[in-house]
């Protein structure tokens, strides 16, 4: 069963996304991370579609590999 980690601390949406987010809408702003396991994110999507809570609005911060503007090892300088 796959699990998803909704930390909200690390979600680049916090701040203007919060208020129309099912998670603070529901639980308030969790202290913490909230852990949602295949079945529960079913359930939440259901809802969401129905109109009856907002959608999941986490976007999480990831980092990147490299800029798109930093050389690769496999670039040719000649």
């Amino acid at each position: 069963m796959e699990v998803l980690h909704v930390d909200c601390d690390h979600c680049i949406a916090r701040g203007p996304a919060c208020d129309d987010c099912v998670i603070t809408v529901l639980m308030g702003q969790p202290a913490g991370k909230v852990d949602l396991d295949s079945d529960e994110r079913a359930a939440l999507s259901a809802l969401a579609e129905q109109g009856l809570v907002p959608p999941l609005r986490l976007v999480p911060h990831l980092h990147p590999a490299r800029l798109a503007s930093e050389p690769t090892a496999r670039q040719n300088y000649a």
